[in-house]
């Protein structure tokens, strides 16, 4: 499992927009690999990265701002449409040959699907989050956020973008993921 070298910090919101930047990095490490190894790898750590990363903000942080921003519902319902469709996006890179044009080609497009939402998603949920909430309650969700991270699933479920069937499904997701994310490393 990919190790996120975020910044120590207490808030949440602070915590997901460096991960939100380590992303940005990750792809062009998987853009400027030097081989198919070094690519397959750097792929890899991106995917799952990305996986805990969208799981945890579907459990704890997209909840919350459902239920205290004005207009969450909206806010979030855009959000998780976006992260339904980079499922799919993720999903079919993972099927693509990792040395074929069609996979940079469609990596590229990936890369600005999720830095867009990843632009609209910290404009307008994670500064209006930051603004309106308790700096202590950011600082209770950072670890909130950390332990979903902890049991998310390594792989795209596209579908599974609700908090309640992230809940009843990822766990059982994450073990066969991380099962198989062992397996796979094995055998290369």
């Amino acid at each position: 499992m990919v190790e996120t070298f975020v910044p120590s910090t207490d808030d949440v919101v602070e915590f997901l927009r460096g991960q939100h930047n380590q992303i940005k990095d990750m792809f062009d490490d998987v853009v400027h690999a030097s081989g198919s190894t070094a690519r397959e790898q750097a792929f890899v750590e991106l995917r799952q990265l990305l996986a805990v990363h969208e799981t945890a903000e579907e459990m704890i942080v997209h909840p919350r701002a459902r239920r205290d921003l004005d207009g969450g519902d909206i806010i979030v319902d855009a959000r998780l449409l976006e992260e339904h469709d980079a499922k799919e996006q993720l999903a079919a890179l993972e099927r693509m040959d990792i040395d074929s044009q069609e996979f940079m080609d469609a990596l590229i497009v990936f890369k600005a699907t999720v830095v867009d939402h990843a632009d609209r998603e910290e404009a307008e949920e994670f500064d209006r989050l930051q603004r309106d909430l308790d700096p202590d309650e950011l600082k209770r969700l950072a670890p909130a956020v950390q332990a979903a991270q902890a049991i998310a699933p390594t792989r795209p479920h596209p579908g599974v973008e609700s908090s309640l069937l992230n809940f009843a499904i990822g766990p059982f997701a994450s073990m066969l993921d991380r099962a198989r994310d062992i397996i796979s490393a094995a055998m290369r």
